[in-house]
């Protein structure tokens, strides 16, 4: 029997949308649904709804996600300074708010569906969504009228771009995102933070907030008084197609580190297969920075552990990557210089309407420039291993000496640094007491 063909694919002009006939929520007769299942950069799969009835002229489009959930929740700040700025793209899930700083105005999760759209296009469905009944509130309530009317005002500075202003997406299922402009480097307008989904939060998405498989089976191990086997396996279901599967974990004692977690899954339903590794033991007080000068194809065979906080760099092309990009790894430099670039290549704006040909000209020479470090065609390379829990690793090849190619430096957190992760407000003294605590 014959592969069926994917029902996701990538967005190409010559894409074509199936139509169905729906009924129009606004007169009644029968109009047009267009659906397209595609993959959009960097928000993976999705589902294109657009409505249009010939009779009375409404049209609607939507967007739902069809990908999984992150395994975390993310927010998104960026500070829109001038025209430029609005028209970076963004795509806003079912399960995201938006909020302007300046204007103190939220813009609820269930106010609209998913949206892949610009800045200047969120500013102006806003500007329609508090238009709507202005004409009967100037006559039913002219104080309220007045006061949509003041913030009305300002949006509508802010989409034409009169003022600079400050907005955050913050999206618990972790899968909206907007626009990055200075591509393959850290745009210093955006900013990126994760958090932990409270269990209110993974009810509103659907997810179950109990006790998941990997902490039942973290545990188990702790419960069991003899050793650890070797490698434990636990129920699980796929993240891709949701069948039963299993996922495998292993505690490794890396050689001149400390002790992790390795856990692995492999649906035999889909052939989905991921990796993930999670440091064990407690939390470093101090911060590591690994600088390696890559001199030649050697170095590309160095085993890597890159543990979910970690931040990534190579100057020399460019590239910074943000503590929590692609999560926890343990794999060789060269494997995770390919994985980077796998995971650019099919996550970049770098296709929408609003890329210029020198951004895509750009993006391509990053590309390549990446692919040849993973190759060891493009060297030497400065790697640069970032990690505030100092919970990464770069193999040594002359263990146990020093590396005369590596160096090691540790370093006192800032304040903002901890606050990210959750430090500044860990009580680990006196926690046993409330009422000690509230005495104090």
């Amino acid at each position: 029997m014959a592969d069926s063909e994917p029902i996701f694919v990538d967005l190409h002009d010559n894409s074509k949308p199936s139509e169905i006939e729906s009924l129009c929520m606004k007169c009644g007769e029968n109009g047009t649904t267009r659906l397209l299942f595609t993959k959009i950069p960097h928000f993976k799969e999705i589902i294109l709804m657009a409505f249009e009835c010939p009779h009375c002229g409404f049209r609607n489009n939507e967007l739902q996600s069809a990908g999984v959930f992150n395994e975390k929740g993310h927010t998104v700040t960026c500070q829109v300074l001038g025209k430029q700025d609005l028209d970076r793209q963004l795509v806003k899930s079912d399960f995201a708010s938006v909020k302007f700083e300046e204007l103190d105005m939220e813009i609820p999760a269930n106010n609209r569906r998913g949206l892949l759209t610009t800045v200047e296009g969120l500013l102006g469905n806003a500007v329609d969504d508090l238009s709507q009944g202005q004409p009967v509130r100037k006559y039913a309530d002219e104080e309220l009228y007045n006061k949509i009317e003041a913030i009305v005002a300002k949006l509508e500075a802010y989409k034409e771009g009169k003022e600079p202003f400050t907005m955050t997406i913050d999206d618990p299922s972790g899968n909206s995102y907007i626009e990055n402009r200075c591509l393959p480097a850290q745009d210093p307008q955006l900013k990126l933070r994760w958090y932990v989904r409270t269990p209110e939060q993974n009810a509103a998405l659907g997810l179950q907030s109990d006790q998941t498989p990997a902490e039942a089976a973290a545990a188990a191990v702790q419960e069991d008084d003899g050793e650890a086997p070797e490698v434990m396996s636990f129920p699980a279901n796929c993240s891709h197609c949701h069948r039963p599967s299993e996922t495998n974990m292993h505690v490794l004692e890396i050689p001149h580190f400390k002790e992790v977690v390795i856990m692995a899954t492999n649906c035999e339903h889909c052939g989905y297969k991921s990796n993930e590794v999670k440091a064990g033991g407690a939390i470093s007080p101090k911060g590591k920075k690994i600088t390696l000068n890559m001199t030649d194809a050697e170095d590309l065979s160095r085993d890597i552990l890159k543990s979910e906080t970690c931040g990534l760099s190579i100057p020399e092309i460019n590239l910074e990557l943000t503590p929590g990009t692609l999560g926890g790894r343990f794999t060789t430099v060269e494997g995770l210089i390919r994985q980077v670039h796998q995971e650019l290549e099919e996550r970049a704006f770098s296709h929408g309407d609003s890329a210029t040909d020198e951004s895509r000209q750009r993006w391509i020479k990053f590309l390549n420039d990446l692919n040849e470090v993973a190759e060891g065609k493009r060297l030497p390379v400065t790697l640069i291993v970032d990690d505030p829990l100092s919970n990464s690793y770069l193999q040594n090849l002359y263990a146990p000496d020093d590396d005369p190619e590596m160096t090691i430096e540790e370093y006192e957190r800032d304040w903002e640094t901890n606050e990210s992760l959750g430090l500044n407000d860990m009580k680990v003294e006196g926690y046993e007491d409330p009422k000690a605590t509230e005495s104090k």
